[in-house]
């Protein structure tokens, strides 16, 4: 029953959280009685059995509890109103249809993406508000110690409750200055699916189609202004998403074990997200307004058009890194533009490369399991032998680390 309600929180916390505040207004109160509701189906699922619309339940039980909250604190006018709203919308004691309230989620993106919040806090509150992640997860995901990403979040509440801001998404004309916010936002939320920074799967497909459809509802909102012109960024970003998520159902096998890019079967490649992509990446690209969203989506596209491994254009995908290294500079850029490089001009020149990247890099895990996959392409089985345990050590999801502890396996005999 536990993992049960785990999936049903993964997939519809966000929801019902966006739903909340839309009547509450209050971060943390709504954070705890949705844990309370959660709590609570815990203990009463078990016995009563899951109710036919579980978010539906969620979402009553955690209003219920809010206006118990509320009712023992009337010193605010504010509060008087949400518990008048609350009780009003509780006033017929049926359990709510949730499929038929509004999807509130693109107001709370907005709103957690607030120009007066900073851009690390309105990125951490979305993903826990929204995609459900433990602070514990975002602290891996931004790579920063535990208690400095919880005061983060606790501080962006805060703000947020105190200074007023609005819930809503704003007027077209307001929309620009917090795109790049948005954009960051449902970026992460994507690459925390698509490699779940901790756990022991390697894909939360919950949250990568969270974030495709989230985005595709923000580019639908700009699309359909007759004030606000067409974003080539909103464009690329969605090409990211659907170009990676096409190859989703191939990266790992039927127990779960990571397939790595160049052993993956390409024919089960997602052929019309592939096209739809590469459509949206051309529709970017002629709008001459070049962006690291959509560079990342054409170097995405370039491995989506080759039919076989030894197909891919690594020189232009080196080159494409180059770009996106000036525009957005990047250690961790720098370390894919000398993968791409060591599959074009060599493995020993890519080595030379990450080389200097290892004061950055040090504690990044890819970055030494880059270099062990190159030395073993090498065959220098000793250096390749000491960097796999190095990524091993500081590898947290339990499906990467296992690939790279088969890997690791693999190349003892050589030792």
């Amino acid at each position: 029953m536990q993992s049960v309600i785990g999936d049903i929180f993964q997939k519809e916390s966000g929801r019902v959280t966006a739903l909340l505040v839309s009547y509450i207004r209050d971060f943390e109160l709504v954070e705890d009685v949705v844990q309370d509701a959660f709590v609570t189906a815990l203990e009463r699922w078990e016995t009563d059995g899951i109710p036919k619309n579980p978010a539906g339940w969620i979402v009553t039980v955690a209003r219920r509890k809010a206006i118990d909250r509320l009712r023992r604190d009337k010193t605010l006018e504010r509060k008087k109103a949400i518990l008048k709203t609350l009780i009003e919308l509780e006033s017929d004691n049926t359990m709510m249809d949730f499929d038929t309230f509004p999807d509130e989620r693109l107001k709370l993106i907005f709103t957690c993406c607030h120009p007066a919040l900073s851009k690390e806090a309105r990125v951490a509150l979305t993903l826990q508000t929204l995609g459900g992640l433990s602070t514990a997860d975002i602290a891996q995901a931004f790579l920063v110690p535990l208690s400095t990403m919880a005061q983060r979040l606790v501080r962006a509440k805060r703000k947020i409750k105190q200074a007023g801001i609005p819930y809503e998404v704003p007027t077209v004309e307001r929309i620009p200055e917090r795109l790049d916010g948005v954009l960051s936002v449902l970026y992460l939320i994507f690459n925390a699916g698509y490699v779940a920074p901790s756990g022991d799967d390697l894909i939360r497909h919950d949250l990568c189609q969270e974030a495709i459809r989230l985005t595709r509802v923000l580019h639908m909102l700009i699309e359909k202004s007759s004030s606000l012109p067409a974003d080539p960024e909103v464009i690329g970003l969605l090409a990211l998403m659907l170009l990676h998520d096409s190859r989703s159902l191939t990266r790992t096998d039927q127990n779960g074990n990571l397939i790595p890019l160049e052993e993956q079967d390409r024919t089960r490649w997602k052929q019309d997200q592939i096209s739809e992509g590469i459509a949206l990446v051309e529709q970017a690209l002629q709008m001459r307004r070049a962006g690291p969203y959509q560079l990342q989506a054409s170097i995405s596209a370039v491995h989506a058009e080759a039919k076989h491994p030894d197909d891919t254009d690594w020189a232009q995908i080196a080159v494409l890194y180059g770009i996106l290294g000036q525009m957005t500079p990047s250690p961790i850029i720098e370390l894919n533009r000398a993968v791409a490089v060591a599959m074009s001009e060599g493995y020993q020149r890519g080595l030379d490369l990450i080389a200097p990247l290892a004061s950055d890099l040090n504690t990044y895990y890819l970055y030494h399991a880059t270099r062990a996959d190159l030395f073993r392409r090498l065959e220098q089985w000793h250096s390749a032998h000491d960097a796999y345990q190095q990524a091993i050590n500081l590898c947290t999801n339990e499906t990467e680390r296992n690939f790279l502890l088969n890997r690791l396996n693999l190349i003892q005999p050589y030792l």
